[in-house]
C-alpha cells in the first residue's frame, strides 16, 4: 500500500500520548487477489489408498504402544534396582549398628580388666 493511500487525522494531543485516526483509501481492483470461493476439491481416494493409510495408522499405533511398553519396562527395572540398593543400604546400616553395639558392650569390660 502506498503512503498516498493513507491519511492521518489527529484527534487529541496530551502529555501522556497522542490519539489519531488512520484513514485508508478503498482497495483498488488491481490489489484484490482472486481467491477461489470454494476450497479445492479433494481427490477421491481409492480403496487401495485408504487401506494403505489404515495400515500405516495401525503400524504407528503398534509402534507407539511398543515404545510405551519399553519405557514402562525400563522404569520398572530402575525401580527394582533402587529397591535392591535401598535394601543393601539397610543391611549395611544394621551391620554398622550391631558392630557399634558390640564395641560399646566390650569397651567397659576391657577397661575393668586393665585395672
Amino acid at each position: 500500500m502506498a503512503s498516498s493511500d493513507i491519511q492521518v487525522k489527529e484527534l487529541e494531543k496530551r502529555a501522556s500520548g497522542q490519539a489519531f485516526e488512520l484513514i485508508l483509501s478503498p482497495r483498488s481492483k488491481e490489489s484484490v487477489p482472486e481467491f477461489p470461493l470454494s476450497p479445492p476439491k479433494k481427490k477421491d481416494l481409492s480403496l487401495e489408498e485408504i487401506q494403505k493409510k489404515l495400515e500405516a495408522a495401525e503400524e504407528r499405533r503398534k509402534s507407539h504402544e511398543a515404545e510405551v511398553l519399553k519405557q514402562l519396562a525400563e522404569k520398572r527395572e530402575h525401580e527394582k534396582e533402587l529397591t535392591h540398593k535401598m535394601e543393601r543400604l539397610r543391611e549395611k546400616d544394621k551391620h554398622v549398628e550391631e558392630v557399634r553395639k558390640n564395641k560399646e558392650s566390650k569397651d567397659p569390660a576391657d577397661e575393668t580388666e586393665a585395672d
